[in-house]
């Protein structure tokens, strides 16, 4: 087993329609801040974003948001939990920022911008220029549809059956973080 110091976790600004996620996500917050694993997170106050720097900031956990310039306003900070707050220039940098502050990575559900994230940082793995583990909580079944297209790339030729594997998932939130802090496996 790895240490993680921090984890960056890619997740929705609104809350969904299905309870869970949000349940979800507030467990994740308080068994990461019982750990003792940081937060890097997009540094917003609103939907499962929200829910979850809450959840690690008031159980005393490390929160660190990153935030683009543009989205440096009063709706999106105010209210917001953080130890840490980096204001860098755009989404780019945020990226780049919160995948170097980083031992591991998980999505939990959102929208377009978490799924750029995760495929972004799946991407980079699958090409070598990191070693991190990455991993899905899989609120309900939010991802499911995602797991069988990169399934579905594996039986058409796309993703190798090891590049696929580097992919965990689990609607379990103790065994995400465990997955997490596996040794990462190798890729041909």
């Amino acid at each position: 087993m790895k240490s993680l110091k921090r984890v960056a976790v890619f997740c929705g600004s609104s809350l969904g329609t299905d309870e869970q996620f949000t349940t979800d996500a507030k467990k994740l917050g308080i068994e990461m801040a019982k750990r003792g694993i940081g937060l890097v997170y997009g540094g917003g106050n609103k939907g499962i974003m929200g829910i979850l720097a809450h959840a690690v900031y008031d159980n005393g956990g490390e929160v660190i948001g990153v935030l683009p310039e543009a989205m440096n306003v009063p709706q999106v900070t105010d209210n917001s939990a953080h130890t840490e707050l980096r204001i860098v220039k755009d989404m780019h940098e945020r990226k780049n920022t919160m995948y170097s502050l980083s031992d591991g990575f998980i999505a939990l559900p959102g929208g377009i911008g978490t799924i750029e994230e995760i495929t972004e940082i799946y991407t980079w793995r699958q090409l070598g220029y990191h070693d991190k583990n990455i991993a899905l909580l899989n609120s309900n079944g939010f991802w499911n549809s995602f797991i069988a297209q990169m399934d579905n790339c594996v039986d058409l030729g796309f993703l190798s059956p090891e590049a696929r594997n580097i992919l965990k998932s689990s609607n379990v939130v103790d065994e995400i973080l465990d997955l997490l802090a596996m040794e990462p496996e190798e890729l041909p």
